[in-house]
């Protein structure tokens, strides 16, 4: 046996072990059992509440979790050098509602829906050069769903749109490299804050006419006081990271969804009024985020004691299949009618992108399934689940006829 393999769960757990990433439900399942909130000194030593309640306790309680470092791997507070402050995800009370309030206006319902007759043309554009392509075998992963949110959150930053494949790599190599060796996940960072230190320095020097999100924090207040540039770079960094990856995860896993479940795709093609509802199970189900928070003070969770310093995971995929909460946690349902889903998170930094997020998961669904509604998976050809802060198939090769 390896000695690096997980023999324990409880006591010793690997959030990138193969078989976790692979199916970590099966993880939860076990330790919310046996061991709800188990504890791990790998990767620097992290915990991980498995229930509902004891996530919805962690999140709503910034006074002893903070947000500080959300990455569920890396450096802690007191560590080393902090590249990234990136407010409102990485800001505790008040400052996090005071910079959230700011960016509020930019994803309200009025802006999303002023947004989802482009979205659905960049959707229908991309099934069009898949059409016109005349593959009956494609990876849905890498040309459909990794592009549809890339164009749309860089239309609402205002940075250029040809830079897509740019964006995208630096989205990879922040989020899913080696958690071994950081240094490409560090070195990505550095490149993509100093593009939008550029960016912002650019528009200060011919500030021109814009209606965009950057502009909106150039010209907006704190205290009566322009907001400071870093926080104008970081902000804009976790909005292009955030708007990419974790969209990008949901909508692969629909289509893994749908092109391995006949019988859902079948009944949503024939009842399309089904999908709203679709989408929140979709969303329960295929729950792409895990974040981090550091315990502030000793604190106790679920009855375990937490020493202060200690990074807490917030797996909401966990959550989400809690049979407390959810019934027959286990199956998805296409009609399910009580869903109380965590997959935005919950308490202060719940996502300020949800209707965004939902809203592009609709549209990428409504175009696909119009072009090809009776696609399938590719038998034999296995899912690729990334993991980390965030989970979603990286490979979906489907066959379209």
């Amino acid at each position: 046996m390896n000695a690096d393999q997980v023999t324990d769960w409880a006591t010793d757990f690997d959030i990138f072990d193969p078989a976790f990433l692979e199916d970590p439900f099966a993880v939860f399942a076990e330790l919310r059992d046996r061991h709800p909130v188990a504890h791990t000194d790998r990767w620097g030593g992290q915990w991980l509440p498995v229930r509902y309640a004891d996530v919805v306790a962690v999140a709503g309680d910034p006074e002893h979790f903070s947000s500080v470092a959300v990455a569920v791997v890396g450096l802690k507070p007191g560590e080393g050098v902090n590249l990234l402050d990136a407010p409102p995800i990485t800001a505790d009370p008040p400052f996090h509602g005071e910079f959230r309030r700011l960016l509020l206006p930019a994803f309200s319902p009025r802006v999303i829906e002023r947004l989802t007759g482009w979205t659905a043309e960049v959707a229908q554009r991309l099934v069009d050069e898949i059409r016109e392509s005349g593959d009956t075998t494609v990876d849905a992963a890498e040309r459909y769903a990794r592009h549809l949110p890339v164009r749309v959150i860089v239309s609402m930053l205002g940075i250029p749109a040809e830079e897509e494949e740019q964006f995208t790599d630096w989205t990879v190599r922040i989020l899913r490299t080696d958690p071994t060796d950081l240094s490409d996940s560090i070195a990505a960072t550095k490149e993509l804050l100093a593009y939008f230190r550029a960016h912002v320095q650019a528009r200060r020097d011919d500030p021109g006419h814009h209606d965009d999100i950057i502009t909106m924090l150039m010209n907006a207040e704190l205290h009566d006081e322009p907001i400071q540039d870093r926080h104008i770079v970081s902000a804009c960094f976790l909005m292009l990271i955030a708007g990419i990856d974790t969209t990008w995860s949901s909508i692969g896993a629909a289509l893994a969804h749908f092109g391995a479940n006949a019988d859902d795709r079948r009944r949503l093609v024939a009842e399309p009024a089904l999908l709203p509802g679709a989408i929140e199970e979709l969303l329960r189900f295929y729950a792409p985020v895990t974040q981090a928070r550091i315990a502030v003070h000793g604190a106790s969770l679920g009855g375990q004691p937490i020493p202060a310093g200690d990074r807490v995971l917030l797996p909401l995929p966990a959550a989400n299949r809690d049979p407390e909460v959810f019934d027959d946690p286990e199956t998805f349902r296409l009609d399910r009618a009580e869903n109380r889903h965590l997959s935005f998170g919950v308490g202060i930094h719940r996502c300020l992108g949800s209707n965004l997020a939902r809203m592009e998961l609709r549209v990428a669904l409504e175009t696909w399934l119009a072009a090809f509604p009776d696609y399938s998976l590719v038998p034999g050809e296995p899912l690729e689940w990334t993991g980390g802060n965030v989970r979603g198939p990286r490979r979906v090769m489907v066959r379209l006829v």
